[in-house]
């Protein structure tokens, strides 16, 4: 991993992990632009989403499993955990420990990075809570 992903790197995993959010603030360019199942997200969408799922989870993690380096771009494969405490996409608190992998893209310039793509299942979310079911239907099977 060179010196430049790994800076980068390491301040993702602070924002993520440890909710130091000036941490991403300091690699990224001024033009930094996030892309997700949503739509277009900036700084600020990115700030909030890493704010609300410190509140939501107690004991939240998010781990690097795997980064993959190109010329001017990085793969990263994460894992983020934690017991869901309080209120986060409308669900109530369940208490149930969650969690959930996806992955990013981020593209630099200059040593900042200027986007990232980022790819993970809100389902799988929803599924550790016990509000939504991954697999077949249970129901039909036993009726």
């Amino acid at each position: 991993m060179s010196v430049n992903l790994d800076t980068i790197t390491q301040a993702w995993t602070k924002a993520w992990h440890d909710g130091d959010t000036a941490a991403f603030e300091s690699v990224i360019s001024p033009d930094y632009v996030r892309h997700s199942k949503t739509g277009t997200e900036s700084i600020e969408d990115v700030r909030r989403q890493i704010k609300e799922q410190h509140a939501a989870f107690s004991d939240f993690t998010m781990n690097v499993l795997d980064v993959v380096e190109g010329e001017n771009d990085a793969a990263i494969r994460w894992r983020s955990t934690g017991v869901h405490t309080g209120e986060y996409m409308g669900v109530p608190p369940t208490g149930r420990t969650v969690s959930v992998v996806g992955a990013s893209f981020v593209k630099f310039e200059d040593g900042l990075v200027v986007s990232e793509a980022v790819i993970w299942d809100p389902r799988e979310m929803l599924s550790a809570v016990g509000i939504w079911h991954l697999g077949h239907d249970t129901r039909k099977a036993n009726a």
